[in-house]
């Protein structure tokens, strides 16, 4: 076994890791810390892929490693997003936004709650057949498990970061049960969705991309932090306006 072909599941084992320190400073109610950690679980899961091309090691093994640490990374993770906001909320009832730094109640089992796992759940459907579908080279069907985490932990930022604004809405139930059943849909929907890799350096091609990334920019310019679900519903709304044609999907 050659140490230059393993480099690029060392960096997928760096994602799997990084998911996992995730999950647990979500139980934690360590909010800023999992970002960090998804963030760069987020950069792993591009990296492999890349290091993999760049030095022509790309293996089937390789792919499914990767697809098992994205179950955890971005298929685990958004559903104890999910299930911490809720279970959060609830216990602080009746305060509308709950004070992380008083809020000592440890995360356990809860019926209330148990709703959030339900994308865990259709991630793992999703990745199953991911790697079977060949039509999926270029853009994606349906969303991208990553995708579905970038929304989650925006929520999770609004939770911790914007206590007198966002905060209320990350715990509200009315917010929380309708995105997870809509990201359970869409997870294993048919609806083409376009993948984020730019085609050269033309406009032509690009034109979908590149007004997404300028409009993620705006976003970002003006809402900051507060800016991911957004961004996300953005994204969203242009595939349901106007899908790609091509119904494929790039994994990276």
């Amino acid at each position: 076994m050659k140490l230059k072909s393993q480099i690029p599941n060392f960096i997928t084992l760096l994602n799997l890791f990084c998911g996992c320190a995730a999950i647990i400073n979500i139980l934690d109610q360590q909010f800023i810390a999992a970002f960090w950690f998804l963030f760069a679980a987020g950069w792993f899961d591009f990296a492999d892929g890349l290091v993999a091309r760049l030095l022509n090691v790309s293996s089937e093994h390789g792919k499914e490693l990767d697809s098992l640490a994205d179950m955890v990374s971005f298929g685990a993770v958004p559903g104890v997003i999910y299930y911490s906001l809720l279970f959060i909320g609830q216990s602080a009832a009746p305060a509308s936004v709950p004070d992380l730094e008083q809020f000592g109640e440890p995360i356990s089992w809860s019926w209330y709650a148990a709703p959030g796992l339900i994308v865990v759940l259709f991630s793992a459907l999703r990745l199953a057949k991911f790697n079977l579908d060949t039509r999926q080279t270029e853009n994606f069907m349906g969303v991208a498990t990553p995708t579905s985490t970038v929304f989650a932990t925006g929520l999770l930022l609004w939770a911790d970061q914007f206590p007198d604004s966002w905060a209320q809405y990350a715990y509200s139930p009315y917010l929380l049960y309708p995105a997870i059943i809509s990201f359970s849909y869409l997870l294993i929907s048919e609806h083409p969705m376009f993948s984020f890799k730019i085609k050269g350096r033309k406009w032509a091609g690009n034109e979908t991309r590149i007004i997404f990334a300028v409009l993620a920019l705006v976003l970002l310019a003006f809402l900051q932090t507060a800016a991911f679900p957004f961004i996300v519903g953005v994204y969203l709304i242009i595939n349901l306006v106007s899908p790609p044609t091509a119904q494929q999907e790039q994994h990276s």
